[in-house]
């Protein structure tokens, strides 16, 4: 009986890993972006890096952006203030401050007017001492 409860709770565990994994996130049927992940490369300590973010509305009505946070206050996010209308382009455009040694990997958060999770975007490279 333990080996049936245990069977079942595991495969219980399985699906719902899988069914999550398996969800889109809902900005993702309003939106498409260029690149979801952006990788500066090879910066200097202490010089800035400004990159962008753009992407087209996909669907059949305005897009707004309510908000964008970052991972860290070294990375600073601006965006597309007005409505994105369908076809249209807008762009989240992140300064970081390249304030760090070695690999680095930052998170965007962008929030969409009426889409309840938000959608993750990365910035990655890597500051060297020169």
């Amino acid at each position: 009986m333990k080996k049936f409860i245990l069977s079942l709770f595991a495969s219980l565990l399985i699906t719902t890993a899988l069914w999550a994994q398996s969800q889109p996130n809902p900005a993702d049927t309003k939106v498409k972006f260029a690149k979801e992940t952006v990788d500066f490369g090879k910066t200097a300590l202490n010089k800035p890096v400004t990159v962008d973010f753009e992407f087209t509305n996909i669907s059949k009505e305005p897009v707004l952006i309510e908000a964008a946070r970052a991972s860290c206050g070294c990375t600073t996010p601006k965006w597309t203030q007005e409505p994105i209308l369908p076809g249209k382009k807008g762009k989240i455009t992140a300064n970081y401050s390249a304030n760090g040694l070695g690999q680095q990997n930052k998170t965007i958060w962008v929030k969409f007017k009426g889409v309840e999770s938000d959608k993750e975007l990365h910035l990655t490279g890597t500051v060297a001492n020169n």
